[in-house]
């Protein structure tokens, strides 16, 4: 059985000022998610899935569903504030989404195999789906067994402004011991920095750090709904607590429960954290149709 694609694209982009899942960067027209759903498909993967809002279901459905119609089966799942476990309900003043595990638990009910999950607005490039593809082909029938590819931080960077990176730390065998979600990393004075409460703290530039693709099985939606109980529990006062993949999977990994192998990969990430990118990032991919990697139109 061929893997699924699930796409995180519920966020709205507030940094970037706009609805950037919908951007059009490559020569002609193409969204980021176009070329990560191109790759998926050449690295083997069957369906795809996406999670966004109700609120922009209508320009979704004509703006990116329609060109994928014949090409690779998808389904629409949705991400609401409110959609949460029996006796809670959204503390007063929350505005901010439940963050990425929240949306992953959106695809519980329409994926039954093993599933890599990507951001709508980030770049991976073709080597990282063809890797993360095979681990996931090799899973079937299998329960915790996980897996992530890692980047190196200096390869992820924005010159904009800082980003959100979770960083990871890894045994002798290539497996996930710990990963932090940092969410303010930059690189200052030549060094790459995170900051910690105050304190601004160095990394080396070949940190393995996750960019939020990871491949689970579907065994994964069980522990992130009774997690997600606990995580309402204890930040039942906290309106900005974000309920990130990271946190599940260091319980997971902390508690012997399951493994996360890192998977190494070639491949060079960029995105659309700021408005400020959009021309670097659309100069990358022109570079990348120039050199042969994606054809002119890819749809």
């Amino acid at each position: 059985m061929k893997p699924t694609l699930f796409v995180l694209a519920a966020g709205m982009g507030s940094r970037y000022g706009g609805l950037k899942q919908l951007d059009g960067l490559g020569p002609s027209g193409e969204t980021i998610m176009d070329y990560s759903i191109y790759d998926a498909i050449r690295g083997g993967f069957g369906k795809v899935v996406f999670v966004i809002r109700h609120m922009f279901e209508k320009d979704f459905q004509e703006k990116i569903l329609k060109k994928y119609e014949g090409v690779i089966p998808v389904e629409l799942v949705f991400q609401e504030l409110d959609y949460l476990p029996a006796g809670f309900s959204v503390p007063e003043g929350r505005v901010k989404p439940w963050g990425t595990n929240h949306a992953v638990l959106m695809g519980k009910d329409v994926i039954k195999e093993p599933f890599a999950i990507i951001n709508a607005d980030d770049f991976y490039g073709r080597d990282s789906f063809a890797v993360i593809a095979r681990y996931l082909s090799g899973l079937d029938g299998k329960k915790n067994d996980y897996c992530m590819v890692g980047y190196r931080v200096g390869n992820t960077l924005s010159e904009s402004g800082s980003v959100s990176r979770g960083i990871c730390e890894t045994n002798a065998r290539g497996e996930l011991t710990t990963v932090v979600e940092r969410t303010q990393i930059e690189r200052r004075d030549g060094q790459v920095m995170y900051k910690d409460g105050e304190t601004w703290v160095a990394v080396d530039e070949n940190t393995p750090v996750s960019m939020n693709m990871w491949g689970f099985t579907p065994d994964y939606f069980k522990y992130s709904e009774d997690y997600f109980i606990d995580f309402l529990r204890e930040n039942a006062g906290n309106i900005k607590a974000e309920y990130f993949i990271p946190l599940l999977v260091n319980h997971l990994i902390t508690n012997g429960i399951a493994t996360v192998k890192v998977l190494d990969t070639t491949s060079h990430w960029f995105g659309v954290t700021y408005a400020e990118d959009r021309p670097s990032v659309v100069a990358k991919i022109r570079a990348l149709v120039d050199a042969g990697e994606y054809p002119e139109k890819l749809f």
